[in-house]
């Protein structure tokens, strides 16, 4: 498997938020990733056995 790098600011509130969002979301798409951050939790998450 390759290792693939970005390179991206940190957001730290002088830069437009909703640039670097679109800049993190458009990284995440490439590298198959959206999913976790869009996807829902499962229910059970929290319970314990």
């Amino acid at each position: 498997m390759a290792t693939i790098r970005f390179e991206i600011e940190k957001f730290d509130a002088e830069i437009d938020f909703n640039l670097w969002k679109v800049r993190m979301m458009t990284i995440l798409v490439q590298t198959d990733l959206k999913k976790v951050v869009t996807g829902k939790k499962p229910e059970n998450l929290n319970q314990t056995e």
